[in-house]
Formats: C-alpha cells, structure tokens, sequence
C-alpha cells in the first residue's frame, strides 16, 4: 500500500485494526513500548508472504500516527488486512438458526450469546429458535431474529432462556417436512443445535434427508425452485450442552462444571451436620447411564466409595464397603460420604439405590445414616466461569464451522480436549457414545471404561487409590518424601497435600510436611504425617501448612542439613512462580550441596496462573470464580441505577489471565492486561465505545484491570478518567477485588485437578528416587531430576525447570508465551469492538479415534 493511501485510511486505522503478535500459531506478549510509540491497536498488519528472504525488508509494521516504520521481526506471522477482514464479511448474505434441545445445562445461554454475537460480527443474520425442536416445527413466533442487545445479561443465567423441548413431532417425516419448510422461508441454511446425543443425532437425521425434504416440499407447491436451490444443503454444527458429561469425543460438556459446583456445595453444607452427629451421608447424584459426576464428586469431597454405571462393585462390595466405613470411623473420622450415581449396577445388572446402602449400613453398622437425592437442583443456578468459557469458546467456533462449511462438509461437533477445541465428526461421536451403552448393556465393563476415554480412567484409578487401598500399618517407609507448600496461599494446596500424602503412604514410603515454605525447611519445622494427618483437607481453602515467599538461596546451607537430618530423599513443591524459581535456586545450589542431588518436582499452585510449563494452576479456576460471581452482583446492582461503569481490580501479577478470563466470563467491556500493552489513546477508545452503549438498551459497563497492566494508568486514574469523560452520560465506580481472590473453599475442578496432580507428582518421585539411587544413597543430579508438572495442551507432562528457563520473562514472573491470550479477540468481538477476527488458527476437523489414542488429557 502506498504511502499516500495510507494516509488516507489513517484514522479509519487508528481504531478499527486490533494487533494479535502471533509466534508459532501462538499470541505471544508485545515488549513494552517507549514512550510516543504507538499503541499495538493502532497498527495495521500485513502479512509477509512464504518469500520473505527476498522481500524482508519490505514488509514492516507501520504505525498510521506516525508512518514510520518498524522492523518486524523474523519469527513473527503476520496478517493482511484483507484476510483479517474476511471474518468480518464472511457470513455476508447467510443465516444463523440456533437451538437448545433436550434437558437443559447451565452455560447454554453463554454458546447461545456468543453465537448470535459473533454470527452478527460476521454479517450473518441469527435466528433464535424458542422451545428446541418444537419451535422449528411449528415456526412463526418461535423463530425470532436475534439482535446484538436481546442477548445481554444472559451470561450468568442458568438453563436456557430460549427454552428447551422433548419434540416427538421432529422425530417423524413430516415433522421434519414442516421444520425445513420453516428454515428455507427465512433462508436459514446453517443450523447450531445445542444439546445431547439424541439431539445431535436428530440434526444429523435432518441433514442427511434435506435433499428429500427439499423435494417433497417443492412438489408439494410449498416452495419455488429458486428457493429450493438458495437452501440447497444445510450446514450443521452440534455443541454438547450436557451435565452429565456423556458425550465421547469431548473432556467436558458444556453444564458439567456447574453441576459439579451444585453438588460441591450441597457437599460441604452436608460434611458440617454430619460430622456434628457422626452421621454417615448417602448422596445421589444424577447420572443414568454415566457415572461422571459421581467419580469427579468422590475425588472432589474425599468420599469413602461412589457407585457407578461403568464399574460395578465386586460380587463382595457389601462385606468391602461395611470394611471401610468402620476403618474410616477407628481412624478418627465423624462421618462417612457415600455417592451413588442414579444409574449405579451391581455386576448382574440389578440397580443399586441409595436406600439400599442406607438399608445395609444401619443393619450391619447400627450408623446413623441419612439419604439427599440432589435430583434437579444440579441442572439450576448460576453458571460456573468455566462453563461460560467454554460455552463462548464453542459458540464462537461452532459460527466459524457453520460459515466455513461446504455441501460435502459432515456435519461436525465443536469439543474440548484439554484447553483446545476440535471439530470432530458429529457421528462418529454418537456412535462411540452408543457403543459405550451397549458394552454396559452386555456387560462388558472394562470395555465401557475404556471407551470413556483415558481421562475418565485416570480419574477412577486415583479414586480406587485414595478410598479403596489401605494405608499401611508400619510407620518406617521405603523411602522418605517431604511436602512443602511456597509463595501466595491458593484454594487446592490442602488437596494437593493430602492427596500427595496419602499417595505416598499406600506406596509404602514415609512422608513428611514441611510448615511455612522453604523458611521452614531451612528452620527444621518438619513433622512425618499420616494417613489421618491430611483428612479433611479436600475441601480447605489456604495454606494448612502455612506458606511463604521466602526462596531458599540464602538458607542453602541450613537446608541441606535438615535433608540430611530428616533423611529426605525426594521434595514435592506445591506453590507458585516462587516455587518454581524456588526450584531453580536448588537446582544451582547442587554445584555447592551435594545433599541437594534429590529429586523434586514443583505442582503449580497459584491463583495468577503464571507457572511456566503449566497452562494451568491449581487455585486459578477457584480465584476466577470469585472474580464472576463478585461481578454478576455488582452487575445486577446497577439493574436499577441506569447508565453505571464499574472499574474492577483484579489480582495476577503481572499476569493477566484473571483479568482476560474473568471478563470472558463476566461479559466485561474491556480488560487491561500487561501483555497487552495500552495508551491513553485506547482508554479513550473504550469510553467512548461505552458511551455509544449507553444510547442503547443496555446501560452498564464492566471494565476489568489486572493490578500491574501499566504503573501510570492506575486503576484510580482510569477511574478518574471514566468518571470525568463519562460526566452526563454514565456514573462510574471502582472496586479492588484484593486478596478475597485467594480465599475460599476450593472449586471441584481445582480439587479434581489438585488431587490428581498430587497422585501423580508422588509416582514419579517414587520412580525417579529409585532410579537416582546409588551407592546406598540418592544422588539426583541430572536435569531431569528437577520438574515442574504442569498441564500442557492435552496432557500432564514432567519438565525440567532448567529448560524452562527460556520461556520465562523473570522481570514480570511470566511466561514468555501464554495460550490464553488467543481468546482475547473473542473478549472484544463479543463486546461489540470493531474489530478483526484472526482466523488462522481454528479448530481442524479430527477423528474421534486418532484422539482416544492420544495422550491422556488431565
């Protein structure tokens, strides 16, 4: 582009371009900007084209304030504005219908947000269909077209405010007949069906009988040719909203997460009376045919045994089950959690109901035993963070496959397999889904569970581990492990703890705790646990141990004698950046302390989410729904004082993730983050962007602030800029969220999540401490010996911090690159910014069968 035509389009530029810096198919944080350099969302993107060497210093990043040239560096993948601008017009000229079927979840109306949103960004026209499949039949009134504000304020609301129908007219021809005749009358050829196997399935019957019904309706007079072939092939997309997570083919279903946090409520509530009267709980969950929630419940809550459809107890579980009960109470426990899941089987096939088990433990125990059928109240409340990401994420991919779909395109399901989406064939899905229903029907169990997947069995085998294994008797291990806790406090520590510990003992090794860190360590406050040390940890938010920042390079010295004298011979270190750079120093100090050659591995533990190695950590997830549920109030307080910003602080370092996922969650405006840098030009952009929303009807705004985006732009000054540009038009207030975002009970998937790397982090330092045994003593010295467990993509992976240290930014404690700030465009696009959606990195259509054979997700 010429010089002069840039000029042209200068200020056209200056807000309309958003900047992502993309490395390896990743976003990547921009270096901070000197001062009078532009704001990365102020610069247009070209992209260099496979011939770069030639043409290198041709292709520069141009900043339309100034129209001075920058260097691009090499590595960087660059975008046109062309193929940037082709989301915008892609669904040009096409339309939209979206419906939720069958039993309802929370987080439906977070897919139905983001696809109306984003199929509106594209230019698409998006239809509402009201009461499922029945209002496709019956047309008229229950197709409405969706706008931009009809959609607001749905985030945080359970079920679906579209509603949601058992149709048996759809299921016959003719229903269908007078389905297609509704969709080709408004021209809708694209369908996103929200819902279960079933419901999929039925969309998939649909597609394949469209020709046919195009004909029948063509010969019937009811439509013209032209308007049969304008609808000539109907594009569908199915998104699994779901609570019991029985869709194979994707880690989680949209509603799952909720209802997780339903019965973890009802849970701890329960735990209190129990153990007041030393009673002994029986809870059922939902669950007919998949025993999900009931296993990941028992992992979340330290149950002494679940019942579930998949595994059937032994023909002696009644003997087993009475076993461990009194075992539980001799070792000091008040009360005993049983789960069963409704459709819980005995190995004959024959139900087993929670009054069964109440039955047998009052006549072969004499305990006073209780029964909560939780039934429906897991489908109702407020969506979790998690599934109001995930129900956007899906959404905005499942518009993007709909737009992108061709006549020979099979109809796809939008997954979740770790923290990415796939396109996986819709059919191939259910078939897998039904094959697991019939092994259970013929009985074959260890088939069903395989089927499942491997995150499910990994899931069972720390079940089995942690309630059906007894703890050795003899105190003197096989070999001796320490646990210590280092940095911020984080909801899951206690759960990693105890789950590390317990682990440790039935391996038959002797386990130690050390109290406040590696302050501690290097103090000698050291005590050996046992199994009943950590009971009730699960669900205790904080630090049991107690935890501090202190790293251990000063106290080298003293630490390498209390290893020795405690004999410690591998150390689990559960904690945050300081944990890991607390690793590092060990690391190093091996040059000086030979005593230091033992193995540790570092679980990532901090509500900052700014581990390196590690997508996740433990206590993210709970800080995150601290910060939703924190904002779904403030929200709702300005439902009756029109035209009210809220400036909100959140925790993170200078990590942003908080800040960016919480805005995600909560349908924030804007979210400042560090790695996004930002001027003042941009805050000007967004006040007046909310000023623009104010003439609408919806007059409230969320605006999000991690705690160190910018040391000038400080959340005061952006309120105080707010508060003066916003004279008139909108009132403004600020709210530091601070260190409640540490506390707090722990969320099911950050005791879930905890627990599991607990397990796993102590059987590989049982592995590693054999292999590093030498001469009758440990000597660790190689970099494999030292790790940070961390989730990655699909899998949990072991990682030597010595390799980590280039993918770390020390300055700022974060990862040089974070896979979270791809989600970004989606934030602003779903806030009605005007801007380009990057479409180089979707979702590829994969097979079901290459990801069972995959690496095991978390």
């Amino acid at each position: 582009m010429l010089i002069e035509e840039k000029a042209m389009h200068r200020k056209e530029l200056h807000l309309k371009f958003f900047m992502c810096t993309i490395q390896s198919r990743q976003l990547v944080r921009t270096p901070q900007r000197t001062a009078g350099e532009a704001s990365t969302s102020s610069m247009r993107l070209q992209r260099r084209p496979p011939e770069t060497d030639a043409l290198k210093s041709l292709y520069t990043l141009d900043d339309p304030d100034t129209m001075e040239s920058k260097p691009v560096l090499d590595n960087e993948w660059i975008m046109t504005h062309e193929e940037h601008h082709a989301a915008r017009t892609l669904g040009i000229g096409k339309a939209i219908a979206v419906l939720t079927s069958g039993g309802d979840a929370q987080g439906m109306n977070a897919a139905v947000r983001a696809v109306v949103r984003v199929g509106i960004f594209t230019g698409a026209r998006v239809f509402f269909v009201h009461e499922g499949y029945q209002g496709l039949v019956d047309g008229g009134e229950h197709i409405r077209e969706a706008t931009w504000e009809s959609v607001s304020m749905m985030l945080q609301l359970g079920g679906t405010v579209i509603g949601s129908a058992r149709c048996k007219d759809f299921r016959e021809r003719e229903g269908r007949v007078r389905a297609a005749y509704n969709l080709v009358k408004l021209g809708i050829t694209n369908l996103c069906v929200i819902g279960g196997d079933g419901s999929l399935t039925g969309a998939d019957t649909f597609r394949s009988e469209w020709s046919d019904l195009l004909n029948d309706l063509q010969k019937a007079g009811k439509i013209t040719a032209e308007e049969a072939k304008k609808s000539s092939y109907l594009n569908i997309v199915g998104l699994v909203g779901s609570i019991d997570n029985d869709f194979c083919g994707t880690d989680m279903t949209i509603g799952t997460d909720s209802a997780l946090h339903r019965i973890i409520e009802i849970v701890d509530a329960i735990t209190t009376t129990a153990q007041s009267h030393q009673r002994t709980f029986v809870l059922e969950v939902m669950g007919r045919h998949c025993g999900y929630l009931a296993l990941v419940t028992s992992l979340s809550c330290g149950a002494d045994w679940v019942f579930i459809p998949e595994c059937p107890p032994d023909d002696d579980w009644e003997d087993h089950l009475c076993r461990r009960l009194s075992e539980t109470r001799t070792r000091g426990s008040r009360l005993n959690i049983i789960i069963v899941a409704e459709g819980a089987i005995d190995k004959d096939g024959k139900p087993i109901t929670s009054e069964d088990i109440k039955n047998l433990v009052v006549k072969r125990l004499g305990y006073d035993t209780r029964v909560t059928v939780l039934g429906h109240v897991q489908r109702g409340g407020t969506p979790s963070a998690f599934d109001r990401i995930l129900g956007s994420r899906m959404g905005v991919e499942a518009v993007m496959a709909l737009l992108e779909g061709t006549p020979d395109t099979p109809a796809c399901v939008v997954s979740l397999s770790g923290n990415q989406a796939v396109r996986l064939p819709l059919m191939e899905c259910v078939q897998v889904t039904k094959e697991v229903t019939k092994a259970m029907n013929e009985k074959k169990f260890d088939e069903a569970m395989k089927l499942r997947g491997r995150s499910f069995m990994n899931n069972w085998e720390v079940y089995k581990l942690l309630a059906h294994v007894r703890p050795p008797v003899s105190k003197t291990g096989l070999h001796t492990v320490a646990v210590m806790n280092v940095g911020a406090p984080a909801a899951g520590m206690n759960a990693a703890v105890r789950s590390t510990v317990r682990i440790g003992l039935i391996q038959g090794n002797r386990v130690l705790v050390v109290h406040d860190g590696f302050e501690g360590l290097a103090k000698g406050q050291i005590e050996e646990a046992g199994w009943s040390y950590v009971g009730g940890w699960i669900g205790q938010g904080g630090s049991k141990l107690g935890t501090k920042r202190t790293l251990p390079k000063k106290n080298l010295e003293q630490i390498s004698a209390n290893i020795t004298k405690f004999n410690i011979q591998g150390l689990v270190i559960i904690g945050g950046f300081e944990a890991y750079t607390g690793g590092l120093e060990l690391m190093e100090g091996r040059k000086q302390f030979d005593e230091l050659c033992i193995p540790f591995v570092v679980i990532p533990a901090t509500v900052s989410n700014n581990v390196p190695g590690s997508d996740f950590s433990v206590g993210a997830d709970t800080a995150l729904n601290t910060i939703c549920t924190t904002c779904d109030r403030i929200k709702q307080s300005a439902a009756g004082t029109k035209r009210r910003v809220f400036i909100i602080e959140t925790m993170g370092g200078y990590c942003g993730y908080l800040a960016t996922m919480a805005g995600l969650a909560a349908g924030a405006d804007a979210a400042y983050i560090f790695e996004e840098p930002f001027t003042i030009r941009d805050l000007q952009a967004n006040v007046e962007h909310l000023v623009q929303k104010m003439k609408t009807t919806v007059k409230r705004g969320l605006v999000l602030r991690n705690e160190k985006s910018n040391e000038n732009y400080t959340t005061d000054f952006i309120f105080n800029l707010y508060s003066e540009e916003g004279k008139g038009i909108f009132d403004s207030r600020k709210n530091v969220l601070g260190h409640m975002q540490q506390g707090g009970s722990p969320t099911p998937f950050d005791r879930n999540f905890a627990t599991k790397m607990g397990a796993k982090a102590m059987h590989w330092m049982t592995g590693k401490i054999k292999e590093s045994y030498r001469n009758g003593r440990i000597f660790a010295n190689t970099p494999d010996s030292g790790c940070v467990l961390g989730m990655r993509k699909r899998a949990l992976v072991f990682q030597p911090v010595t390799e980590l240290k280039d993918q770390t930014d020390f300055e700022h404690r974060i990862p040089k690159e974070q896979w979270w700030l791809k989600l970004r465009p989606i934030l602003k696009i779903l806030a009605k910014y005007e801007i380009d959606l990057d479409t180089s990195e979707h979702a590829h259509l994969e097979h079901i069968s290459r990801k069972r054979s995959g690496e095991a997700p978390v």
